[in-house]
């Protein structure tokens, strides 16, 4: 049997095919009854909008695509969650890729998507160059999320406010009684501002001789292998700011081979308050860094790109908080 048309949803409804475009459309311009009429036709033909017509007629595809680069971290989550929930109200579809694995495979990383004909792009994490974005955003709106990588003219940039976020949990530890406090660093512009921010916060409390940094991958595995490095040094911290949320729980599993009591012998605080820090058998101290607010941001400013508005390129920071759970107690 051949698939339902809109004739003959119009046919079934009593209505004009114009009626019925008008009402899978979402026009405010049809009496309800008439749009009951219609969607109760579909409904009972198993009627399917075509897309692909639908988007050679309106030259819109209703799709976003959204560049992930890294696919294992959970705060990403979150933020997908805020973006996706203002993008679906607004009649708007996510495409996800995966840039890493496009990056391996010798593809540039937004081909896929603009193979698909998106009508926009949100880059989710650090691009190793996003200054290839430009020529991306003199086609369709870019907007980055959750980086602070320069971002190319005509690219909207949404994210925390690492400087900020990381003086909270620092001024917290040290308000906490520790003086020999290490901080587990991350990499790209994002690991920078946060490891600069708590070297300076350290300075204004006359600490600076006090700073320890070990460098991490900002996983895990990294975590772990930073905390152990930390404590084969004669001068041992008291406590440890990781510069996320998956670094922290590395220290965490550190912290317990070695036979250090969390927060007893060793405070442990995180950043971007995942899902993670909020397991019970974790809760952990960490930076909530307002992820699904991120998101929504984003999703915001590439709705006014869709209607013009934007100019060169804008850079929003939302406020971060610190979250005091159980991992962060007076220094022993």
């Amino acid at each position: 049997m051949r698939p339902p048309t809109i004739r003959d949803v119009a046919e079934r409804a009593g209505v004009s095919k114009s009626l019925v475009s008008l009402v899978l459309r979402g026009s405010d311009q049809v009496r309800p009854e008439k749009r009951d009429a219609v969607l109760r036709a579909a409904q009972e033909l198993g009627y399917r909008p075509n897309a692909a017509a639908r988007s050679l007629s309106e030259r819109r595809t209703h799709t976003v695509g959204v560049l992930l680069n890294d696919l294992r971290n959970p705060w990403f989550v979150d933020l997908l969650d805020g973006l996706n929930s203002l993008l679906h109200a607004n009649g708007l579809r996510m495409l996800l890729a995966d840039a890493r694995l496009n990056r391996r495979t010798g593809q540039d990383p937004a081909d896929p998507l603009l193979d698909l004909r998106v009508d926009g792009l949100v880059v989710v994490g650090t691009l190793p160059d996003p200054a290839a974005l430009g020529d991306v955003a003199g086609r369709i709106p870019v907007v980055m999320a959750g980086s602070r990588e320069p971002a190319p003219p005509g690219v909207d940039v949404v994210a925390g406010d690492d400087e900020r976020g990381a003086r909270l949990v620092t001024e917290h530890l040290i308000g906490l009684g520790h003086r020999r406090i290490a901080h587990i660093a991350g990499y790209g512009a994002v690991g920078g501002l946060r490891r600069r921010s708590f070297e300076a916060t350290m300075g204004r409390h006359g600490l600076a001789d006090q700073v320890v940094v070990e460098p991490s991958d900002m996983t895990e595995e990294g975590g772990y292998r930073a905390t152990v490095r930390l404590f084969s040094r004669p001068d041992r911290p008291t406590a440890v700011f990781a510069v996320n949320d998956i670094a922290a729980i590395g220290a965490l599993s550190a912290a317990g081979e070695l036979g250090l009591r969390v927060p007893d012998d060793l405070s442990v605080a995180g950043y971007d308050n995942t899902s993670i820090a909020r397991l019970r058998h974790v809760w952990l101290t960490t930076v909530d860094n307002t992820s699904h607010d991120i998101g929504r941001r984003a999703a915001h400013c590439l709705l006014e790109r869709f209607e013009g508005v934007g100019g060169e390129g804008r850079i929003q920071l939302a406020t971060p908080t610190l979250e005091i759970r159980g991992t962060t107690a007076p220094a022993p």
